[in-house]
């Protein structure tokens, strides 16, 4: 049997104990509707990281991390008719979902009840291969290398989602509250649709960031911003800037908060929502969603920012990013 090289959780448990283990496991086998994918990288997420540390539950283990996926199809079932070996796909979070349940008949295949994930329900990108049903991989634009696209498959597309959730029109004013991988790209489409854009984040190396990526002002999450927001959205997992956020909004505004997981909001009057406010979670993504904004990116175009990492060194790259010390995002590149 092949084998290839991964990196395997066996156990959740603090980055800082090194919980990914460095392993050569067999290639995965295919079924019918599926293609296998060798991979050339992979980004590095916050969900890998709550993933890795147990902080949202885990349907399986052992488990592959790791929903950023570029790689470069190389076999396919029998059933397969829309991919061909060569071709170089994405593969996103949603790994599945059952086109059955109501959310699904609705377009809301994100909050489908029988969904599943990559690198959660199913192994993800920390790894030489993948196995993916047709249906849920992506054509990259021409234009993106590798490292360049890994990104754009979570961080992109979830921040393309956040911003049409936080129903921010062209021409007015935007709050990023946070500014890793996934605001670092949402800024860019926020500027092509001609937004004022505030950035909120306590690193002053993501606020040199936000200024180079055209941001009219930037500061932390407790300051004012100069001007009241149309909307805003929170990429941070940090519950207590919820009420910063809301009464940094107009009348009227819309916060959307784009977290798997979040630590608790706090208490709060209700004057600081009242005025026809709109606090809103993002859960998830659409193939819809991939489709558009994988077709809007080269007209923009985004430019990813990335620092590489190789793949025996995922528990450092998850380090790093849980320390905020990586400008724009990480990514995994195979050899």
């Amino acid at each position: 049997m092949e084998k290839m090289k991964a990196m395997v959780l066996h156990a959740p448990g603090p980055v800082e104990s090194r919980p990914l283990s460095f392993e050569e496991i067999p290639i995965p086998s295919l079924d019918d509707d599926e293609v296998l994918i060798k991979i050339h990288a992979c980004g590095v997420c916050h969900t890998d990281l709550h993933t890795v540390e147990g902080e949202i539950a885990l349907p399986k283990l052992p488990v592959i991390p790791g929903h950023q996926i570029v790689g470069t199809i190389v076999k396919k079932g029998k059933k397969v008719n829309k991919r061909s070996v060569g071709q170089r796909v994405g593969v996103t979070w949603l790994n599945s979902s059952c086109g059955k349940c109501e959310y699904c008949k609705n377009g809301l295949e994100n909050l489908c009840d029988n969904i599943r994930f990559t690198g959660l329900h199913a192994n993800g990108g920390y790894a030489e291969y993948t196995a993916v049903k047709e249906d849920y991989t992506f054509l990259i634009p021409e234009g993106f290398g590798d490292l360049e696209a890994a990104p754009l498959l979570c961080a992109g597309i979830i921040g393309y989602r956040s911003l049409r959730l936080s129903q921010i029109k062209p021409g007015q004013r935007l709050g990023l509250y946070g500014f890793g991988a996934s605001a670092h790209i949402a800024i860019q489409i926020a500027k092509y649709w001609k937004c004022e854009v505030y950035v909120f984040t306590r690193s002053e190396e993501h606020k040199k960031h936000a200024l180079q990526l055209g941001a009219r002002w930037v500061g932390n999450a407790q300051d004012e911003p100069p001007k009241k927001l149309d909307s805003a959205v929170i990429f941070a997992p940090a519950g207590w800037i919820v009420p910063y956020a809301l009464k940094a909004l107009k009348k009227g505004g819309t916060l959307a908060i784009n977290a798997i997981h979040m630590s608790p909001i706090p208490q709060m009057e209700y004057r600081t929502i009242y005025y026809e406010k709109t606090l809103r979670s993002v859960a998830n993504l659409t193939r819809q969603d991939a489709e558009e904004f994988l077709d809007l990116v080269p007209r923009i175009p985004v430019k990813t920012d990335f620092e590489a990492f190789p793949l025996d060194a995922a528990n450092d790259a998850l380090l790093k990013l849980k320390k905020s010390l990586i400008n724009g995002a990480a990514v995994l590149k195979m050899e």
